[in-house]
């Protein structure tokens, strides 16, 4: 089996702008920033780790991400996406090494900047939408009766990303990947994930 190399940038995709703060497409921008303005993103560094929030729009993510990946000659399986993902229950999170963009347009424009689908997504569910469209949907807010589910989502999200980094990718697929039909498991009460002490705050 190919060993998968540590992640060195992460990626946080969603739109730019307040009228976008909350809703499902910027889910997975829900995790603490520090914002830095280059690349035409917001990024950040936790010791070697690069964290980057593009200020495109979505549709255009592969801008900032390609900038970024060759002025650090970064290898796409070093680059962690956290993207939204209609096709998954809201609040449901997948982890996988490679893929199609799976029509989630941020994920098509990194694909065609880098030229390579071989990098590592965390998929953040948002589900599927009964009756709007779906560009209203992922543009739109979540109710207010699913805000625990997404909350403690946006917590496990972001203890997904730190194991990734932290363990790696095989490790947090472990630990947070559903098996069929179960939902992802939140760490136990009182518990965080197994992560280095002391360590969790940084990313």
């Amino acid at each position: 089996m190919k060993e998968v190399p540590p992640i060195r940038l992460v990626v946080g995709l969603g739109n730019p702008g307040r009228e976008y703060e909350q809703t499902r497409h910027t889910a997975s921008l829900g995790a603490s920033w520090t914002n830095e303005r280059k690349f035409e993103g917001h990024l950040a560094r936790s010791g070697s780790l690069l964290i980057l929030k593009p200020q495109t729009y979505m549709n255009l993510s592969g801008v900032s991400v390609s900038a970024v990946a060759r002025f650090f000659r970064l290898e796409p399986a070093e680059i962690l996406v956290v993207c939204d993902d209609v096709a998954l229950p809201t609040g449901r999170l997948r982890i996988r090494l490679s893929g199609s963009a799976g029509g989630q347009n941020g994920l098509k424009s990194i694909i065609s900047a880098i030229g390579s689908q071989d990098f590592p997504r965390l998929r953040f569910g948002v589900g599927a939408p009964e009756h709007a469209a779906l560009s209203d949907h992922v543009l739109g807010r979540f109710p207010p009766d699913e805000k625990p589910l997404v909350d403690k989502s946006l917590e496990n999200a972001a203890n997904a990303v730190i194991l990734c980094a932290l363990r790696g990718l095989t490790a947090a697929m472990n630990h947070f990947n559903p098996s069929e039909n179960k939902p992802n498991r939140p760490p136990e009460k009182g518990k965080k994930p197994p992560l280095d002490s002391g360590n969790e705050a940084q990313v």
